[in-house]
């Protein structure tokens, strides 16, 4: 797999937010996209915009959660574009809320199952014609999985759990062809916070973030974009998170300081 161009490629998550703008930048390179997401209908919309943009498209509703959904998006995708170059695994969802206010501990069991457990399933269904077409596996992570964030306990640890995952599995993937992204954004402008659940396990509906002081879903997935397209192994979108990886090493609790202040700050 080389550049952009008419790479293959399972987006899930891809009805709003981040996946949608990514839906859309690669649209503009000529990509073919299984989007996969639940909303039917926005899929069915997204896949006429891409497809005006010069990409293929094909809307596959489809629950990440559901094993059966998951075979299917795989089987489809290979039907319609005959193999498999790219998989982004983009859906998720988040909680804010602190741990000793949470009135519904099952939040942790759908951050899990969601943020980590559904992409491990994706990723095995997808592998072997990952590995015929020397493909790319993409983690659309999050700085909250490379250190601790306050308010966000439940989802630091899905994410964290992530990387731990396709850090590993790129190990073992030496040598076969297949590469491993892992994309740790900062906080960006998407549907994700208004559903974020909060200490009662109701999601808030709106966003609780300073909007206009975070990254715009379409800044995030050029550069993403970018990342796909170099193969390369991590990206970091923020300066205070670049920052941050050096901090946890030399200055743990500056790290710890600078987290709880981005909450309280809510940017």
């Amino acid at each position: 797999m080389t550049g952009i161009g008419k790479v293959r490629v399972i987006l899930t998550g891809a009805s709003e937010g981040i996946g949608r703008a990514l839906a859309l930048e690669l649209a503009r390179g000529g990509a073919r996209l299984a989007l996969a997401a639940r909303d039917r209908q926005r899929l069915e919309t997204l896949a006429q915009e891409c497809r005006a943009l010069g990409g293929e498209a094909r809307a596959l509703p489809t629950d990440v959660t559901n094993q059966q959904d998951c075979e299917w998006l795989v089987e489809e995708t290979v039907k319609a574009f005959g193999g498999i170059d790219v998989v982004i695994h983009n859906a998720g969802v988040t909680m804010w809320s602190r741990f000793d206010a949470l009135q519904d501990m099952s939040i942790f069991e759908r951050l899990m199952e969601v943020n980590y457990l559904a992409p491990v399933r994706l990723t095995a269904l997808s592998l072997p014609h990952l590995k015929q077409s020397k493909g790319l596996l993409v983690a659309v992570a999050s700085l909250a999985g490379l250190t601790g964030v306050p308010e966000r306990s439940g989802y630091a640890a899905s994410k964290h759990a992530m990387i731990g995952f396709f850090d590993s599995l790129r190990i073992e993937l030496a040598g076969s062809g297949v590469d491993v992204s892992v994309i740790a954004p900062d906080f960006v402008v998407s549907e994700i916070h208004k559903r974020a659940v909060g200490p009662d396990g109701e999601p808030l509906g709106t966003s609780p973030m300073k909007q206009s002081k975070i990254m715009t879903a379409e800044e995030c997935a050029r550069q993403i974009a970018r990342a796909i397209e170099k193969r390369q192994r991590q990206l970091l979108m923020s300066p205070r998170g670049k920052l941050g990886m050096w901090l946890k090493l030399l200055a743990p609790g500056l790290i710890d300081r600078l987290a709880a202040k981005a909450i309280r700050q809510r940017h």
